[in-house]
């Protein structure tokens, strides 16, 4: 078949990760009953058997999202797995299945995937899922893990990114930026590591950052804490592309605007101290960083006394109307247009 040369060609990086993902499935339709919630969310959400199900699947591939010469392959195993369970506690849901498949070059032995599949095993067992399937085939580039994630949700559980309302309180779980600068300090000792292979790193002070890049946990707490207290946020997602751009994600979807405030961001004294030490903005960190698993959801204020006082929880902004736009609130009290400057797939 000869190639036209005037066909056009349109470079995946006009269109981003979530553009693509728009612009593939478009033409898609729902035609199963049972097909709840569909593409566009943390999950599909499936029914069947009068259960609810939730699916979620992200794959990994070596060079783009994890580098060998620091991610221990058993951490790689735990994190992968990890990635999946978040998602599914963005929907609200309960981890039950996952699925493994890889694809790997001959340059890896036995004794490599074993210690992948440690990484794996102990994923399953702390957050009590089972392994069910998944495949194997042979890569000419490296490594590559796709996982898969099944869970499930009581009636009227389950949590989109769209329900945010005007009003509703802007919620994060834990604290941000910590992965990001992490990998900062994994890629300078590489660099150092390049010129003086001799050179051994001292990472005993950047421990906490460190591990909140090799082996983040899913929050697979704060969906058992939020049914404890009983509350049902309005809209959830997880932080794994940065906090600007899952706000935007969930303003987009519910079309409403959001005043997030600079001076509500939780930060770790960890995160601080690197930030200054690399000379980076932490609020920046903290907006665009991402891979910090952690959760981000939205309430109605009613439900604001019941977690107001837990550590766990920090109130970082508030919805507003569409029209008032998506903004955040310096500690100058000066309003800056909120973009998403994260992990973008497909960038030039």
């Amino acid at each position: 078949m000869i190639e036209d040369k005037n066909q056009q060609r349109t470079p995946l990086s006009d269109l981003g990760e979530f553009g693509l993902i728009d612009h593939l499935t478009q033409n898609f339709q729902i035609k199963q009953e049972s097909t709840i919630k569909g593409i566009g969310d943390d999950a599909a959400i499936l029914y069947h058997d009068n259960k609810s199900i939730a699916v979620s699947t992200d794959l990994l591939v070596e060079g783009v999202h994890f580098d060998l010469s620091y991610m221990p392959l058993k951490h790689l195993g735990y994190k992968a797995v990890m990635v999946n369970l978040s998602d599914l506690y963005a929907m609200n849901a309960k981890a039950t299945q996952v699925t493994v498949s890889i694809a790997v070059s001959n340059r890896f032995p036995v004794e490599a995937l074993e210690e992948l599949y440690a990484g794996i095993e102990t994923a399953a067992r702390i957050y009590n899922i089972d392994i069910v399937g998944g495949d194997t085939t042979s890569s000419t580039s490296g490594l590559l893990i796709s996982v898969t994630a099944i869970g499930v949700l009581s009636e009227g559980k389950a949590v989109y990114r769209s329900g945010a309302q005007p009003n509703d309180l802007l919620v994060v779980t834990g604290d941000l930026g910590g992965a990001y600068m992490g990998l900062q300090v994994l890629e300078r000792e590489k660099e150092v590591f390049k010129v003086n292979p001799n050179n051994q790193p001292d990472l005993d002070r950047y421990n906490y950052i460190i591990e909140r890049q090799l082996k983040p946990e899913a929050r697979k707490d704060i969906i058992q804490l939020l049914e404890d207290l009983n509350v049902k946020p309005t809209a959830m997602i997880d932080i794994s592309d940065g906090l600007s751009s899952e706000i935007l994600h969930l303003c987009k979807q519910g079309q409403v605007g959001c005043d997030l405030y600079e001076s509500k961001i939780p930060l770790d004294p960890q995160v601080i101290s690197v930030c200054e030490e690399f000379n980076i903005d932490s609020t920046t960190v903290a907006l665009n960083g991402g891979e910090d698993y952690e959760l981000l959801f939205t309430i109605s204020q009613k439900d604001y006394p019941k977690l107001k006082a837990n550590p766990n929880f920090t109130v970082i902004g508030h919805i507003t109307k569409k029209e008032n736009g998506i903004y955040l609130i310096t500690r100058a009290e000066t309003k800056i247009a909120l973009k998403a400057q994260g992990w973008k797939n497909f960038s030039s």
